[in-house]
């Protein structure tokens, strides 16, 4: 009797210590869970409602309410420009919409600088930054890099004509903004152009300097690249330099001034050359 008293009570014991390990894994287990989703919602990061776009617009087209949706959108990656109240992105007066300024792809995030203010022209005024001001300069096949020119393009401008005597190439404004080529003002547009005219954007000032280069010689552009931030500083080339015509100079070279007195000896006249008195 006290034997299989003993085995139950060795047997209980053993069940019980089973039962609290396998307690303890499960704690464990759980505890190791209820870390990772402490974790987990630690590292979230709050989301705010951004409008994207439901399909690809294009340069011109009306914004409308069907073109957008709202997306959420993670704070800390939210584009400069973005739209998050539908207030201000659509004014309460219907009558004042948005123009697309700029492609936009399905599911892009609707941008300020990609579409007009409410009721505002597509034109090239909307393209102008606070200050500057639009300048026309005519153009043909050479002058306009053969039609290669997009709005958006940065070019440098060099001035040809007559300087006194010379003939003169000279760079006067480096790395201009174009704005519209023709009546385009599409920066998206592809298919290349013969343009008779480009508009930049340019400060007052340089608006006075064109009209006087444009009155007085040849303008002629030269488009840079995307990246190209340099300097060029002073560039200015003659034909002389160009062919590579060294100009003579002409040097006065004062003659010595030698003194003389003369003596005659018999038939003779004797001229011997003495010290100059100082003057």
């Amino acid at each position: 009797m006290r034997l299989v008293f003993a085995l139950i009570l060795v047997t209980g014991m053993g069940l019980a210590g089973f039962a609290v390990y396998m307690a303890q894994g499960r704690f464990n287990e759980y505890q190791t869970v209820l870390d990772s989703q402490r974790k987990a919602l630690s590292q979230n990061v709050p989301l705010v409602r951004v409008f994207v776009t439901n399909g690809p617009l294009r340069y011109g087209q009306r914004l409308t309410k069907e073109d957008v949706r709202i997306v959420a959108w993670p704070e800390n990656a939210i584009p400069e420009g973005a739209f998050t109240d539908p207030k201000v992105l659509f004014d309460k007066n219907e009558e004042k919409y948005r123009i697309v300024l700029r492609a936009m792809e399905k599911d892009e995030a609707v941008l300020a600088i990609k579409v007009t203010k409410p009721g505002e022209d597509a034109g090239v005024a909307s393209r102008l930054s606070k200050g500057m001001r639009a300048f026309t300069i005519r153009v043909d096949v050479a002058s306009g890099v053969s039609g290669f020119l997009r709005p958006g393009d940065r070019v440098d401008v060099y001035w040809t004509g007559r300087v006194g005597k010379r003939d003169v190439t000279k760079l006067i404004l480096e790395g201009i903004k174009l704005i519209a080529i023709d009546q385009i003002a599409d920066e998206d547009r592809n298919n290349p152009i013969v343009a008779r005219t480009v508009t930049a954007e340019v400060s007052p000032s340089v608006v006075a300097s064109l009209v006087q280069a444009q009155s007085t010689g040849r303008l002629l552009l030269s488009l840079r690249g995307t990246e190209d931030t340099t300097s060029l500083g002073s560039i200015e080339v003659d034909q002389e330099e160009l062919l590579g015509i060294q100009r003579e100079v002409v040097v006065e070279v004062q003659e010595e001034k030698v003194c003389t007195i003369k003596t005659r000896k018999g038939a003779n006249v004797v001229e011997i050359i003495i010290p100059c008195p100082n003057e």
